[in-house]
């Protein structure tokens, strides 16, 4: 058994370790990439961003303000542009700084205002780091494609279709201070079927995107920091969120490949250099009430449970509630292991995982802090906010400091290997209500910058150490905290298939790597054991990259045998999920059809196809066409529950179709192809 797993564990080291890049750019698509940065960052023409100044608007100072700019090249594939403006009568210094990409036809750029003067800056309004113009081909109208953000439902990440129609306004935003509350700030627009633009920005906060057409080919994409009215004071630096481009020819889905190829090869965290692998934990949350009712003996027994069924953890996770609890769930706020469960800390939990082959997890939640713990009694002046939860203020340095310290502190004690933060509450009403009239979105941009300090320095701190972004589930997966960490827990709307199998088709066409829970079995409470069967479908429908066990292994009944095939066939095709990602039928939430998707990795010859016939659909068969193949080939297709193949030819695969019969319903199928 320890020999299986340690050659599980050298396969995926070796398909991690290298870069994975699935469908190529093409020349013409750098070529215009390269010649957007000429013009509109290097050359003449209006740069790509705006702001108002004292009542001016950009258009008119820039061209009477000093410029400079500067290169660098970061390696072979990046070179940094550095653009900067300044007005000498006020001293602000607005630096643009960008980021070329010579693999693939991607541009980035963030501003940066800084007041390099004696006295406070006039109002600064109105700054949209995104402000471009694109043209329509005059045969078609502009197509939006832009995704649901995550709020706790079954559509969340749900792609959505918009015709921007001749002199209409459509404008998206994020919900409460969160990047992806119920908005995904990334957008794909078709100028023609054969062109478009992908336009992202990266922002951990309140951001807002306007797509204004006028009445002939002209569309204006424009967005940033949602509100911002504000004057410098001496020596602040004010950043705006982060703004990518990437020039597209061929087809929308295509387009969001080569993004997925940039995502992996670019933006996906790498500890120790390496890809994070597909990973299985185990937790007890649903036994223990997340920690609320665990102790140190409830979690060795657990972990040594899933050693006897052969189950195999990359991590052991610890939720909330290992902490004090002065009053009771849910204080947060005191961040000190509760001793009367834990005598000896998290170590000897820790400690004995390490010794059977697997890393911990453990759960915080530093930003909201609530009555009665010790930050909201001791360090009120760190916190926003006069009621009972308020938000630690991440823009305050000492509040930082205090908490990069303590939790690294935790982190190296209780032998913590992945650290888990989840944020539970919306902090825009926190962070407007400390603004005066004169500094509206300062605290935000403070709070923000600050956040992603905090999480650089851990990094900094721990670089094998991977970071689990979780805000109320998938309420903070935006760019920039996609480049420091990894959301494992994608949505709150947890274990139900099909909202899961709707998730992993909207969350692929831009997250490579997420994750989620399963309980294996289609209807099962969340708190007790529940003697629930264990079926394939519920577990395929929830598997993803990285997949949480969550099955109470205190139940002898639970058929063992069947959930450890089940994770064994996961880890056979788990290192597909880097590949392209295509789906194979429409977009659903209603019981009575099938939902088909493929992942297909050209550097190895091989992919697989998932497929679910939902409850109430009629159909035993479907014929799913598929990508990406050499048509000149033969394949070798395997069904990975049953072990059956048979081989078709990559012609006959994606003009004819690949052929699958499910007599059951619901029902699902993984079929694994390969080249031979």
């Amino acid at each position: 058994m320890r020999i299986e797993i340690v050659l599980i564990a050298l396969v995926f080291a070796v398909l991690t370790s290298r870069h994975v890049l699935a469908v190529e750019p093409l020349p013409d698509e750098l070529a215009e990439a390269q010649q957007w940065v000429a013009n509109a960052l290097l050359g003449s023409a209006a740069p790509p961003f705006s702001f108002t100044f004292d009542g001016q608007p950009s258009e008119a100072l820039l061209p009477n303000w000093e410029r400079t700019a500067t290169s660098k090249d970061l390696d072979d594939e990046r070179t940094a542009r550095t653009i900067t403006y300044t007005d000498r009568a006020t001293g602000l210094q607005l630096c643009c700084e960008a980021i070329e990409y010579h693999d693939f036809p991607t541009v980035e750029w963030t501003l940066y205002f800084r007041n390099t003067g004696q006295q406070d800056t006039p109002i600064i309004e109105r700054i949209l780091p995104l402000d471009i113009h694109t043209q329509r081909d005059d045969a078609a109208e502009f197509v939006l494609h832009h995704f649901r953000g995550s709020d706790c439902r079954a559509d969340d990440y749900a792609p959505c279709r918009s015709v921007l129609a001749p002199e209409s306004s459509t404008t998206f935003a994020s919900v409460g201070g969160r990047g992806t509350n119920g908005q995904m700030p990334y957008f794909n627009i078709e100028s023609s079927p054969a062109k478009g633009l992908i336009a992202v920005l990266g922002w951990p906060g309140q951001w807002a995107a306007t797509f204004a057409r006028d009445a002939e080919e002209d569309l204006h994409i424009f967005g940033g920091q949602e509100d911002c009215h504000l004057k410098l004071l001496p020596g602040e630096e004010f950043r705006t969120p982060l703004v990518v481009l990437q020039f597209w020819n061929g087809e929308w889905l295509r387009a969001q490949n080569v993004w997925r190829s940039w995502m992996i090869a670019h933006n996906v965290p790498k500890p120790g250099g390496q890809l994070p692998p597909p990973q299985t934990l185990g937790g007890s949350s649903r036994a223990y009430e997340e920690m609320i009712k665990a102790d140190t003996q409830s979690q060795i027994m657990f972990i040594d449970r899933y050693i006897e069924e052969g189950i195999h953890l990359d991590y052991w996770w610890m939720d909330a509630g290992w902490y004090v609890q002065e009053r009771g769930w849910p204080h947060v706020g005191t961040w000190e292991v509760d001793t009367r469960r834990f005598p000896d800390g998290l170590r000897p939990i820790s400690d004995h995982a390490h010794a059977k082959g697997i890393k911990i997890l453990v759960w915080f939640e530093p930003e909201r802090v609530t009555k009665d713990t010790w930050l909201f009694d001791n360090h009120p002046e760190w916190l926003l906010g006069d009621g009972d939860t308020r938000l630690l203020d991440l823009g305050n340095p000492e509040a930082r400091e205090w908490l990069t310290e303590h939790v690294d502190g935790l982190l190296n004690t209780q032998g913590i290997d992945l650290y888990r933060q989840d944020f539970n509450m919306d902090p825009l009403p926190f962070w407007r209500a400390n603004d005066a009239d004169d500094r509206r979105g300062i605290s935000e941009n403070k709070h923000v910058v600050g956040y992603l300090d905090y999480w650089d320095e851990l990094r900094r701190r721990h670089p094998n150490m991977l970071i689990d972004s979780c805000a109320s589930g998938g309420r903070r997966n935006d760019l920039e905290t996609m480049r420091r960490a990894v959301p494992l827990w994608r949505s709150d709307y947890a274990y139900e298939p099909i909202g899961h199998q709707c998730m992993t088709y909207g969350i692929s066409h831009w997250l490579p790597y997420h994750g989620t829970g399963t309980v294996a079995c289609v209807d099962a409470p969340y708190y007790g054991a529940g003697l629930t069967p264990v079926e394939d479908y519920a577990f395929w429908s929830n598997a993803c990259p990285s997949t949480v066990c969550g099955v109470d292994m205190r139940v002898p009944e639970i058929d063992y045998p069947k959930l450890k095939k089940l994770f064994d066939a996961w880890r056979r095709v788990a290192d597909l999920y880097w590949g392209d990602f295509y789906p194979l039928t429409d977009y659903h939430l209603e019981k009575d059809v099938w939902m088909a998707w493929q992942f297909h990795r050209p550097d190895l010859d091989k992919g697989m196809v998932q497929a679910f016939r939902r409850a109430d659909s009629v159909y035993t068969t479907a014929c799913l066409a598929l990508h990406g193949l050499d048509p000149t080939a033969t394949y070798r297709i395997e069904d990975v529950m049953s072990g059956n193949a048979a081989t078709k030819t990559g012609a006959e695969l994606m003009d004819d179709g690949l052929e699958i019969t499910m007599p059951e319903q619901p029902m699902a199928k993984v079929l694994l192809y390969s080249k031979e």
